[in-house]
């Protein structure tokens, strides 16, 4: 805007006086992801404020708002003070929100989105701060088996953005992540933390869930496991520099109890887990082996000379292994996962662990053949996930308990007739 004055070289007068004031919020937002935030927040907004920001994707892609603070004056009809998200141009599935309890998030209809703040002449709050993302910046995955990128990956992803990537899959399952490739900035060189550029994991829907890790730098992180059926993965970036990004690869993995005696497997499975598959579609070696449903439970019961298990030996120890294959294939698409059960017969010691298979790793393959090793442990009863499981038999330990009971008795007893 300009103001311009003019006066000829006759009559003056006293002339005028004005004042300006700077738009303090809304305008026009195209970026990948960005942040709203009400005029003067985290400090009380001002009475008779009207915010108008329009948030527009660039393709046909849509637009996910996520409120991260909310405290707005409350009223029954949200009738004062409101924040006010629309879908599109006009009042398009129109929402208005005010008081103290975040709103949910929202997705909008197409690739743009409204959002208006208004407050009247009194009673004010905090206001609200709200992230926004769009385009491949965010992403909700329902497959039980994908991957994705950062954005524009293997070029340089973008300065300034926050990225949200969601995976939802059935209840049931846990999430496994292979980080395929990473290539972020450096940590801070004084702090060794990733103070910049960073990926980071959380065991849930949101960032409000349990952290599961933080990384940035050029290490690749080894595999995660959530403890439910959703993970988030958050990428962040500043205003300098920047890398290749990274790319995931991650499946859903199924919660089972395996345990073994000297003769044979037992295995349980939710089925709920499964749902809907019916029970044919789990066996062991081979389809023959098929489930069987008791209690609400997939059920496997295998002596090792059946069902394609075989004899090995791994770091001079003998095992028996076998494959269980759970089918999930439809018509047109084959989609067989595959977990390795194996059993320490001396021990009674069974374990099972999620092959890798080249189908959804692609050219990272060979990469992720180190995957295939099953957990510590501690470290699969720490995740809770689908590495499972030591069923300990005790009959051997309560004989050798007996036997050394009797052999004491029968010294005693000789020792008494000796004596007389």
């Amino acid at each position: 805007m300009a103001v311009v004055f003019h006066s000829d070289k006759h009559v003056a007068s006293r002339g005028f006086s004005a004042g300006y004031q700077k738009d303090v919020c809304g305008g026009v937002l195209t970026g990948l992801s960005g942040v709203l935030t009400s005029p003067e927040y985290p400090n009380n907004y001002p009475n008779n404020a009207e915010c108008h920001w329009v948030i527009r994707a660039t393709g046909p892609t849509t637009i996910k708002l996520v409120f991260v603070d909310f405290q707005v004056e409350g009223s029954k009809e949200c009738t004062y003070d409101y924040v006010a998200v629309l879908g599109g141009p006009g009042p398009v599935q129109g929402h208005h929100f005010c008081g103290g309890t975040r709103p949910p998030t929202l997705v909008s209809l197409g690739h743009e989105l409204q959002v208006v703040f208004k407050s009247d002449f009194n009673i004010g709050g905090r206001g609200f701060k709200a992230h926004y993302f769009s385009g491949e910046c965010q992403e909700v995955y329902m497959a039980v088996r994908g991957n994705f990128s950062s954005p524009q990956y293997p070029s340089s992803y973008p300065n300034n953005i926050r990225c949200h990537w969601t995976i939802r899959l059935p209840p049931g399952y846990r999430v496994k992540v292979f980080f395929l490739d990473l290539d972020l900035e450096e940590p801070n060189s004084l702090t060794r933390t990733c103070d910049f550029d960073h990926l980071a994991a959380f065991d849930g829907a949101n960032e409000e869930a349990p952290l599961l890790g933080n990384w940035c730098g050029h290490h690749l992180p080894p595999p995660i496991t959530s403890s439910h059926n959703q993970l988030l993965l958050l990428l962040h970036t500043d205003r300098s520099s920047t890398g290749r990004g990274f790319s995931v690869a991650y499946i859903g993995v199924v919660p089972m109890n395996v345990s073994c005696s000297r003769t044979d497997f037992q295995i349980l499975i939710s089925a709920q887990a499964l749902a809907p598959l019916e029970r044919t579609k789990v066996y062991l070696g081979s389809r023959n082996c098929a489930a069987q449903e008791v209690d609400n439970n997939f059920r496997i019961q295998a002596r090792f000379d059946t069902c394609g298990t075989e004899s090995q030996r791994r770091n001079n120890t003998s095992v028996i292994v076998s494959v269980l294959y759970i089918d999930f294939s439809v018509p047109g698409r084959e989609d067989i996962h595959e977990y390795e059960v194996r059993c320490e017969p001396r021990r009674k010691e069974a374990s099972v662990h999620l092959l890798s298979g080249s189908d959804w790793l692609g050219p990272y393959a060979a990469t992720a053949e180190h995957l295939q090793e099953a957990p510590p442990r501690d470290e699969a009863e720490a995740l809770e996930g689908p590495v499972t499981v030591v069923a300990q038999d005790t009959s051997d330990i309560v004989f050798l308990g007996l036997c050394i009971l009797a052999g004491v008795l029968m010294v005693t007893a000789i020792v008494v007739l000796m004596l007389l």
